[in-house]
């Protein structure tokens, strides 16, 4: 009689051992799963704002270095062209008034370079967009879990 009974313990550990997953989990397993998962999702969300983050900035970067090499080439060659207008146009009107003039051109050309990069920077994208999303998408399984 032993035997069946020990080949019917075994029987019952194996249907257990199939059937955990259905039975309920302890406070101690539910919060070592939700602290697994709260860990991973944390560091998840931080790789996605550091890898966000370092292609903006290296974007943002080299687009910096091209202007800043364009304006100081650009710079130069403004005021030489500035110069000539001057003596090319002071011949005609006078040193003075050729400078009032060109610097009135000069003052025009700023005032529209000034508005067409304000346009252009209110395209750019907020920071970290993605990140922002995916945040909101885990506050929202944070707040209505499902089961896996």
């Amino acid at each position: 009689m032993s035997a069946p009974t020990s080949g019917s313990h075994a029987a019952g550990s194996e249907g257990s051992g199939a059937g955990a997953p259905q039975q309920e989990r302890s406070i101690g397993e539910i919060f070592s799963s939700i602290t697994t998962e709260l860990s991973t999702l944390v560091r998840q969300e931080i790789a996605l704002a550091k890898t966000e983050l370092r292609q903006d900035a290296k974007n943002a970067g080299r687009g910096a270095g091209m202007l800043a090499g364009a304006g100081v080439a650009g710079h130069l060659f403004l005021i030489s062209l500035t110069a000539l207008a001057i003596l090319a146009i002071g011949h005609l009107i006078g040193h003075a008034w050729a400078a009032l003039i060109v610097t009135v051109v000069w003052a025009v050309v700023a005032a529209v370079l000034a508005k067409s990069g304000q346009k252009a920077l209110k395209q750019v994208p907020p920071p970290l967009e993605r990140t922002t999303v995916t945040l909101k998408e885990d506050a929202q399984w944070v707040k209505h879990p499902t089961s896996s």
